[in-house]
């Protein structure tokens, strides 16, 4: 097994087993809530904002190891940015997981395991639902956001 593989597989493990920031945020400037019909996945991402920058993000929910330890690891990687670097960091890791390439691969920092997903198509929803749902609570949209 190579030496990402093996990463990958650790670093899902963990994040599943024990996801950061796995809570409710009240109160939160703007939250959305995510569903993958084909997986189960159930999401809820929280946002806060202090002077324009994420100051605190979080989810709670239910879905496979995949969707939690991505949704983990986002919100780890958006505290302290901006709306603009949020948006920006979310173009990055989609392209990574679909198979796009990555244009700056290095400004994923642990994210970068996840590309592993795009070598199993089916599980990329998996991977980019909290995302999307995450973008969706940037956009202030009511509507529940879906894989599908």
């Amino acid at each position: 097994m190579s030496d990402l593989r093996e990463l990958y597989q650790e670093v899902i493990f963990d994040h599943n087993r024990k996801p950061r920031n796995f809570r409710k945020l009240d109160p939160a400037d703007r939250l959305a809530e995510g569903f993958n019909p084909l997986c189960g996945d159930q999401i809820t991402v929280y946002v806060k904002f202090d002077q324009g920058v994420i100051s605190d993000v979080s989810f709670e929910g239910s879905g496979c190891a995949i969707s939690t330890a991505s949704a983990s690891l986002m919100t780890e990687a958006l505290k302290g940015k901006t709306e603009a670097e949020a948006r920006a960091l979310f173009e990055n890791f989609h392209s990574a997981v679909t198979n796009h390439g990555c244009a700056k691969c290095e400004d994923l920092g642990k994210l970068e395991v996840l590309a592993g997903v795009a070598e199993y198509p089916s599980r990329v929803k998996c991977a980019t639902l909290a995302w999307h749902t995450f973008t969706a609570a940037l956009d202030q949209k009511d509507q529940p956001v879906t894989t599908e």
